[in-house]
């Protein structure tokens, strides 16, 4: 019986894990500066920033959206 290495076919973080980092981050954005505490501001540079960065975070790659509730 083959056993498969552990970690080989994973997500690398628990499924609920990147979301919260995301909320996390967008949370201390809004809070460092003043021009993004809008909520749509806050939003649109989000996005400009995984766009211009999509490998930035590692998880990016699976998930780059910031949660609603943040």
């Amino acid at each position: 019986m083959h056993v498969p290495e552990p970690g080989l076919h994973r997500h690398p973080l628990p499924i609920g894990q990147p979301p919260r980092i995301n909320a996390y981050l967008m949370r201390w954005i809004r809070k460092k500066y003043k021009r993004l505490r809008g909520r749509k501001k806050a939003q649109n540079g989000w996005n400009q920033a995984v766009e211009r960065r999509p490998r930035f975070f590692a998880y990016w790659a699976w998930i780059t959206y910031a949660p609603k509730a943040w």
